[in-house]
């Protein structure tokens, strides 16, 4: 009879910490969820509920009315189109950048690794500011240009020390002496051996740089200002709830009002789609990666 108790009470107890631990990931997960449910309810709900806070979680007087004001303007596709070359471009780049640097700096061999490690990490704890970096985007000539969206963030200290951990932990130093013996140079043993052997932390990596790059605009709302048809989504997404609340605000001379908190639910959803679309074909290399870039050195 006792070791029955005492196997139902170590039941009981594992069965109680599991209930626990599912408890906590479930609240976890509804506070992820919840909100983009709700943003998704206003931005189809009618004005009148939004305005008066009676949406939640399930949209009340459906309307598509702030899709159509988002779609009305005729430059919202081209700037989608502009977000995703900029997006393209950049993460290409990023990525280039990112591992020849990491495969440089995590070869035993390379003589000052340390200082240019600690160069890079520098940058994290200290930076130039707004004011200066306009004022060298200015002397570059790159205002109103879409490098002034690509290049000074192409490069990123923090996505560098995860790919240089991930090369010295995914490789082993064996493998690429073999290589050398064959006669392999440093290009070839990069892309025949490190990279292939990276894929994890090479799409976690990507969608860093992506999201990163697609959710921006305060770059290119202080470095374009001529060239509208250079505006990307995000900052043309901006200045659109920017005049929904004009508008709002003059509702006695308008014909037509959208509600701007509406406009804004549905400019929310319209911008988060591509990148939740993207997201699972990723999904499977994204806790891999992480955790093959989290073993330190």
């Amino acid at each position: 009879m006792n070791v029955k108790a005492a196997r139902y009470k170590r039941s009981f107890s594992s069965n109680f910490w599991k209930a626990v631990i599912y408890f906590v990931i479930l609240i976890f997960t509804l506070t992820c969820i919840l909100p983009f449910i709700h943003v998704i309810s206003k931005s189809v709900s009618d004005d009148a509920y939004v305005i008066a806070n009676k949406v939640f979680l399930f949209p009340k007087g459906f309307t598509l009315g702030a899709y159509t004001r988002v779609f009305q303007d005729a430059s919202i596709i081209r700037s989608m189109y502009i977000s995703i070359f900029v997006t393209v471009t950049f993460t290409i780049l990023g990525m280039f950048l990112t591992s020849c640097l990491a495969y440089a700096l995590s070869r035993p061999q390379f003589k000052g690794r340390r200082l240019m490690t600690f160069l890079c990490i520098f940058t994290l704890y200290f930076s130039g500011g707004i004011i200066p970096d306009y004022m060298l985007m200015s002397s570059l000539g790159m205002l109103d240009t879409l490098w002034c969206l690509i290049l000074p963030l192409s490069f990123s200290a923090y996505n560098f020390i995860i790919m240089k951990n991930a090369m010295m932990a995914s490789v082993p130093i064996s493998l690429e002496e073999s290589a050398r013996i064959d006669g392999a140079g440093h290009f070839r043993i990069l892309t025949s051996i490190f990279l292939p052997l990276s894929k994890p932390i090479i799409a976690t990596l990507s969608l860093f740089y992506a999201v990163g790059r697609w959710n921006a605009y305060q770059d290119a709302l202080f470095y374009i200002k001529q060239r509208v048809d250079l505006r990307p989504l995000q900052l043309k997404l901006y200045y659109l709830v920017v005049q929904a609340s004009e508008s709002f605000q003059l509702e006695s001379i308008s014909a037509v009002i959208i509600n701007p908190e509406v406009v804004k639910a549905a400019c929310v959803v319209f911008a988060t789609l591509p990148i939740v679309c993207i997201y699972p074909f990723l999904q499977k290399y994204f806790v891999t990666g992480v955790m093959i870039g989290a073993v330190k050195e």
